[in-house]
């Protein structure tokens, strides 16, 4: 689990049903982060209500803050626990193009070595 979650509530209460709901879900998410930045992650979660016109919406905002990047996902529907899963989902997303981009350089050798290898091969 992630050890620096925020969650605030704009116009809205947050209960307990409600901050364990996000707490494991974008908790969840440190199995994505590469483990050289597991301990510096910070994520703020604001989940906000409002009315547009006659319609009331419910929107998950989050921003975590890793090394050398910060994503920003934000999300509006009807319910508030349907947004905290599309966004979980685009954080899932943006989690694994950071993996690929930060992961050790003689790792992406390897591979690359490997696959070109298998298509000289075929």
């Amino acid at each position: 689990m992630i050890k620096q979650l925020e969650i605030d509530g704009v116009h809205m209460t947050v209960g307990k049903d409600l901050k364990k709901y996000v707490n494991k879900k974008i908790g969840g998410l440190e199995k994505y982060i590469p483990k050289h930045a597991r301990k510096s992650v910070h994520v703020e979660v604001k989940l906000k209500e409002g009315r547009v016109k006659t319609k009331e919406e419910r929107t998950c905002e989050v921003i975590m803050h890793l090394p050398n990047e910060v994503f920003t996902v934000s999300e509006t529907t009807i319910n508030i626990f349907a947004a905290v899963d599309i966004v979980e989902e685009k954080l899932k997303k943006l989690l694994h193009k950071y993996k690929e981009m930060h992961a050790s350089p003689k790792l992406r050798q390897r591979l690359m070595s490997r696959l070109k290898r298998q298509s000289l091969l075929v």
